[in-house]
């Protein structure tokens, strides 16, 4: 099967422009969302790839190995994989604005909605292995707390629009046409402020602080993004608020890494305990655990240690811990020491061992030209 043409998915020319081609995913955005194509499994396909397309295409380096390549040239960058509609909006919230939810229920003028905000919460791996409510302190605005929201000084009230007469919409004809849009002079509201609040100088907003509470699930990883209801900014006269993005970042942590939903521990061990075996004690995210050693382990061997890693966060289970084994060799020797390594040596040097006979067999005839 082909793949998509990433401008013909979104309608866009080969040579738009970056704020061409953000018009063009949101047009597409509004023509395919799933609100408005209820139950079509087709619209819902489209909306996806107008999302997988203008991600590349709004990325500088990625359109440029696009447009040379093709999508092969971008088939082992960074992609995200979007879940559904929710994910899509999360990660282009800046992109659709405040308007766009009235445009897709059919441009209905009225109050706007609040704006969303965007913030970072920074985790621990502990608080990703527990997952935690992490209460979150932003500046967003609010209800302006003299006039309650109406935007004119306490004791008046809006008036009716003079311009539309309080129908919010105004209407051209044009020929046989009659064409309507959102009043100019109130913006769809009906009213007007005559005598507006000193304090909110007519907006009904005022900006404040506020602590927002975040749950955050377990095994959530860095990059991923949250969203919380309804706690952006406060929607021009008491229309609905705004939501609140949180991008998750989660900090380095001194002896872990992480590889998908399993966790990586490098350990050293000494080159006595990988030559005879020994029983270790390794650490892991809830306290220290055992592992046993075989004799002649190999530096660079990975033991797995069942469900010691991450919750798996879009189903049930947990990731696996990952112990990549380091043979330690010592800097410094003691005088007894050097003295058994030194015999050790020796007895290497006639009780070869079949892999390193081979090694050794293999360079010698690579150096006598055999």
């Amino acid at each position: 099967m082909a793949k998509q043409d990433y401008y013909e998915t979104l309608g866009a020319a080969r040579d738009a422009s970056a704020e061409d081609l953000k018009k063009a995913f949101r047009k597409a955005a509004l023509k395919y969302h799933p609100d408005r194509n209820p139950g079509d499994k087709e619209a819902e396909r489209k909306f996806k790839e107008c999302a997988e397309a203008y991600e590349v295409l709004s990325d500088p380096d990625r359109r440029a190995r696009y447009d040379r390549y093709g999508p092969e040239g971008v088939s082992g960058s960074r992609q995200s994989h979007f879940t559904g509609t929710e994910d899509i909006f999360a990660h282009f919230a800046d992109i659709f604005g405040n308007g766009f939810f009235q445009d897709l229920m059919g441009g209905r003028g009225g109050p706007r909605q609040g704006a969303h905000r965007r913030v970072q919460i920074e985790l621990t791996f502990e608080e990703v292995l527990h997952g935690v409510e992490q209460t979150i302190e932003i500046t967003r605005n609010e209800v302006c707390s003299e006039c309650d929201g109406s935007g004119a000084k306490r004791g008046t009230g809006p008036a009716t629009c003079p311009y539309c007469h309080g129908y919010g919409q105004v209407q051209q004809r044009r020929g046989m046409f009659v064409m309507r849009q959102t009043c100019p002079n109130c913006r769809g509201a009906g009213q007007v402020i005559q005598d507006p609040c000193a304090k909110c100088s007519g907006s009904g907003l005022e900006t404040r602080p506020a602590k927002v509470a975040i749950r955050v699930p377990p095994g959530i990883a860095d990059g991923q993004r949250l969203v919380a209801r309804g706690e952006g900014d406060a929607g021009e006269h008491h229309a609905p608020r705004g939501d609140l993005y949180c991008e998750v970042r989660v900090k380095p942590h001194p002896i872990f890494t992480r590889d998908g939903d399993d966790l990586v521990c490098e350990t050293p061990i000494t080159y006595t305990q990988a030559a005879l075996g020994a029983e270790i004690e390794v650490p892991t995210l809830e306290g220290k655990a055992r592992l046993q050693i075989p004799r002649g382990t190999q530096s660079g061997r990975v033991f797995r240690m069942a469900g010691k890693g991450f919750p798996v966060l879009s189903g049930r289970g947990r990731g696996h811990e990952l112990v990549r084994i380091v043979v330690d060799v010592p800097r410094s020797l003691t005088d007894e020491q050097e003295k058994l390594l030194r015999r050790l040596a020796e007895l290497e040097a006639v009780n070869v061992t079949p892999r390193r006979k081979s090694f050794l067999d293999k360079a010698r005839k690579y150096f006598n030209g055999d």
